[in-house]
């Protein structure tokens, strides 16, 4: 992240870059070396998950086999210091059919997703995901 860049710049700029089915290497960036992600439990993993860089990383490159493109529309936010707080709704064009959902079809979810930073990237996600009935 630049010094210019605020924490909400830097978090659109990341979900950008999702949206562009950046690599791996190009996502890791976003990342503090230390990332903890929290998946907390929904319809699609429904124990959950907590996941390191690596694991991270990795199911990125598996949600693209499911989905051909997707986008994050930040609704709200709310900053505290190095913490965003954002709602943001969320959609996908399937890849492959999902529950009743066909392939091409779109798959939607309200999410809760909280980020702390350290040294300018993210060190720790939660997600709370709320998926529309599929």
């Amino acid at each position: 992240m630049s010094q210019s860049e605020s924490l909400l710049e830097f978090t659109k700029r990341y979900f950008q870059a999702i949206e562009a089915g950046a690599s791996s290497e190009a996502l890791a960036e976003f990342f503090h070396p230390e990332i903890s992600q929290r998946e907390f439990p929904n319809r699609l993993t429904p124990k959950g998950a907590s996941r390191d860089l690596q694991s991270l990383l990795a199911a990125s490159e598996k949600g693209k086999k499911v989905v051909t493109s997707q986008r994050y529309d930040v609704r709200s936010v709310l900053e505290d210091g190095d913490r965003l707080a954002l709602e943001v709704e969320w959609s996908a064009t399937l890849a492959v059919p999902v529950g009743s959902l066909p392939a091409g079809g779109t798959m939607r979810a309200s999410l809760g997703v909280f980020l702390t930073f350290r040294d300018g990237r993210i060190v720790t996600q939660h997600n709370y995901d709320c998926f529309e009935p599929f």
